[in-house]
């Protein structure tokens, strides 16, 4: 693998590698990309991937080769401490809790001493508490050239040790915030840059159709509203209608959000049928026009109110768009959150502008994950990011899964559309988490699978008096669910779409792994159904071409938590009966790593033995 990486660096090539877990693909990478000298940019598919290669792969890889090259690592805005929020949020002390005053001491001191301001070197604060929304900045409230603190900015130095590194590490959300909005400084580095690699290249179609998009949420909203508030009471205390119309925004988004009874996402043209939606919507409308208008009086009083009328002038024309609709070749839907309530915009296809954006300069593009193909086969993958001229190549891993794992698909189980059909997996998921002594993980498709299975567990386990350990995902950070699912080595986890990926759990804490469904997106996915429509309008086989591979490929992703070493065996149980039963069922298995397969539960039972 290093070698191809290396050929296509000298060549200037786009590469697509998959790489099985337990190959090393990240030293097969990094190897040729510090070796072949230039500017290098590599983007991983989360935070947590991206600190590891900053903070261990890379200084491995570079102190083995002894290799003089100099790395750095770049983060959204939002990972950064704002010294000129921070000090806003001092002097307006609107704080929600006393935790939240806790916090921001720890932070004005941390602001003082820290070298980067990234508020991953801040263990005593949470990544998640309500404070960081106070004291960064976001695309919409950084004051850019016009901040009072720009010479201290923790966003620029970041940047600017990004400019002069060798190898610049950012992640995928980063990197095409930027190619899209030019914001977060990759803009800047990708015409000096040699090599692009993306890592968990698998998420790239995700995470690009999300930025090729448009987005506006009631809670830019709320934020907007929320710093014209502080930069009144800052700058313009004596005029009254600020605030007013600040609470009217506000309310408005808030009753935007109560007209829906249920979270969720849903096509533009099921509104029509919203009681109040177009309503509602004509006064969110209404009172961010107001507001813009009172902020456009007071602008000249501050950079910080002078910014918030740029804010509200930039989202009323976006909803404006939003409102008017019917852009070709793009879907128009709405996610609904707990608090809030986005409107979409999202192109049906990616290919062509994902195209555009690597033809534009001579360099490497490198993708690699360890589920990009369907039995090897990549034209799925090339067809949705538009990489049909690629080089492809495939490595598989190393483990002897015959030896290592068991692959049990259970007989007699109802259709997975059935009710009663999580009550029926976790009956038959109960004889081998017994067995395996708990050490399981158990995926599921949706939460309520997840939570209903939760429910039937605590009720099992009190039943038969077992004492394994029951943690479920929402409890607390991924992060935490797996250090107490490895601290106890006897655990049973629960998990939703978070836990099918980027999750390493090695050793004998993790010995079985129960997928209740195959993991079909849902048919009424707004997005899904326009693209599979337009697939079939063409006359193609949407099911075959479009939506069955991306099926693999997340089943993959799941299958792949089991054996994550040499040493690991384990079970991989897949509870679905589509698996034998339809005529694509086996294109799926044969996908999957070559472990040995059974459909009797003793077979199953017998081989925790063996560990």
């Amino acid at each position: 693998m290093a070698v191809a990486v290396a050929e296509a660096i000298r060549d200037n090539a786009i590469l697509i590698a998959e790489a099985g877990t337990g190959t090393g693909k990240t030293f097969a990478y990094l190897v040729p990309a510090l070796l072949n000298g230039g500017k290098v940019v590599v983007s991983t598919g989360t935070k947590n991937l991206q600190d590891q290669l900053f903070q261990k792969d890379l200084p491995m890889v570079r102190d083995a080769l002894k290799a003089p090259v100099s790395v750095a690592l770049l983060k959204g805005r939002s990972n950064y401490v704002c010294h000129y929020h921070l000090e806003l949020a001092q002097s307006n002390g609107l704080f929600k809790t006393r935790e939240d005053v806790k916090h921001l001491a720890k932070i004005v001191t941390y602001a003082k001493v820290t070298q980067s301001g990234d508020k991953s070197g801040l263990a005593d604060v949470p990544e998640n508490a309500p404070i960081w929304m106070n004291v960064t900045s976001t695309r919409d409230n950084c004051l850019g050239q016009d901040c009072p603190q720009h010479k201290e900015c923790f966003v620029l130095k970041a940047r600017k040790e990004a400019m002069e590194a060798d190898i610049v590490v950012v992640n995928h959300h980063l990197f095409f915030a930027d190619v899209m909005l030019r914001d977060e400084g990759v803009a800047e580095l990708l015409p000096a840059c040699n090599t692009v690699i993306f890592d968990e290249a698998h998420q790239l179609p995700e995470t690009a159709s999300l930025f090729f998009g448009e987005s506006l949420s009631t809670a830019q909203l709320f934020e907007l509203a929320k710093d014209a508030r502080i930069e009144g009471l800052t700058s313009a205390k004596d005029f009254a209608a600020l605030p007013v119309a600040c609470d009217a925004l506000e309310k408005a988004g808030r009753d935007l959000r109560l007209v829906f009874k249920r979270e969720g996402r849903m096509a533009a043209q099921a509104t029509e049928d919203i009681k109040d939606f177009t309503s509602t919507l004509k006064t969110v409308s209404e009172k961010l026009s107001n507001l813009s208008a009172m902020l456009e009086k007071q602008a000249e009083r501050s950079e910080g109110l002078e910014n918030c009328w740029q804010r509200a002038l930039a989202l009323a024309q976006q909803l404006k768009h939003w409102q008017d609709g019917d852009v070709p070749e793009t879907v128009r839907w709405l996610e609904i959150f707990h608090h809030s309530l986005q409107l979409n915009t999202t192109p049906l296809s990616i290919a062509e502008i994902f195209k555009k954006q690597i033809d534009g300069h001579p360099r490497a593009w490198i993708f690699t994950s360890a589920t990009l193909a369907v039995k090897q086969n990549f034209s799925h993958y090339q067809a949705e990011m538009g990489l049909q001229d690629a080089r492809t190549a495939c490595w598989d891993s190393p483990f002897d899964y015959p030896e290592q794992a068991l692959l049990y698909v259970p007989q007699g189980l109802p259709e997975p559309n059935t009710e009663g059909y999580t009550d029926a997996v976790v009956q038959a998921a109960l004889p081998l988490i017994e067995a395996s002594r708990g050490r399981a993980f158990l995926l599921f498709t949706s939460l309520r699978a997840m939570q209903r299975a939760y429910e039937i567990l605590q009720a099992e386990f009190d039943r038969k008096n077992l004492k394994y350990p029951l943690l479920i995902q929402g409890e607390g950070s991924r992060n935490e669910l797996l250090a107490r699912f490895r601290e106890h080595g006897n655990a049973v986890l629960l998990g939703s779409q978070s836990f099918w990926e980027g999750v390493d759990v090695r050793g004998e804490a993790l010995s079985l792994v129960v997928i209740d469904k195959l993991p079909f997106a849902p048919p009424d996915d707004p997005v899904l159904a326009a693209r599979i429509a337009e697939m079939n309008k063409q006359g193609r086989n949407a099911f075959m071409e479009f939506q069955l591979p991306r099926t693999i490929i997340n089943l993959k992703q799941g299958a792949g938590r089991l054996i994550r070493d040499e040493s690991d065996r384990g079970v991989l149980m897949i509870c679905d009966p589509r698996l034998i039963s339809k005529h694509y069922g086996k294109r799926i298995w044969q996908s999957l790593p070559p472990f040995k397969r059974t459909r009797v539960e003793e077979e199953a039972v017998a081989f925790f033995a063996q560990i």
